[in-house]
């Protein structure tokens, strides 16, 4: 969850493949703990991330460097043949590199090179159905990167993470 997320415990045990009463004494651990906070909805227990807790950056940085869409997306791209780089971009490569904001909606990812682009689609939408959040690819060509254009001057400003291969302007 990046900052600001909210989910139910019943969303949460489901996602994780656990029993609802397993999730439950885990989530009671995590805010005894002060890492998660709730709030009542109804009769809905929304959880997030506790932001006064000192814990929960680095618990966040080591959770989305090991389960996240970096991992995810590294395993995928990196079986695919023409992929020569590619890296995560927009809102959630900023938050991910500490920038404020809001929380992202989707994840955008850069792929350089001549790949087949539905084995590319097709990778990002297994990692979507992992993150639970739309992953959006983008293909461009080693000279399509080059090119000098207002979108690409936009990310090569802004922060990129690396999945595969070395950024091409560094």
């Amino acid at each position: 969850m990046l900052e600001g997320d909210e989910i139910s415990l019943a969303d949460l045990a489901t996602r994780s493949g656990v029993a609802y009463p397993t999730a439950h004494r885990e989530v009671a651990r995590l805010i005894a703990a002060g890492i998660l906070v709730e709030r009542l909805v109804g009769r809905t227990r929304m959880l997030r991330a506790n932001a006064a807790s000192p814990l929960v950056p680095p618990l966040r940085e080591i959770l989305l460097i090991a389960t996240g869409p970096v991992a995810l997306l590294t395993e995928e791209l990196a079986q695919i043949a023409g992929i020569h780089a590619s890296f995560l971009y927009g809102s959630f490569a900023a938050r991910m590199r500490g920038v404020d904001g809001d929380s992202p909606n989707d994840i955008d990812v850069m792929v350089i090179g001549t790949p087949d682009p539905e084995l590319v689609y097709d990778a990002c939408d297994r990692v979507e159905e992992s993150v639970h959040r739309p992953v959006n690819a983008t293909i461009l060509t080693p000279d399509e990167l080059e090119a000098d254009s207002a979108f690409m001057t936009q990310v090569r400003a802004s922060p990129v993470v690396p999945i595969v291969g070395e950024l091409p302007w560094e």
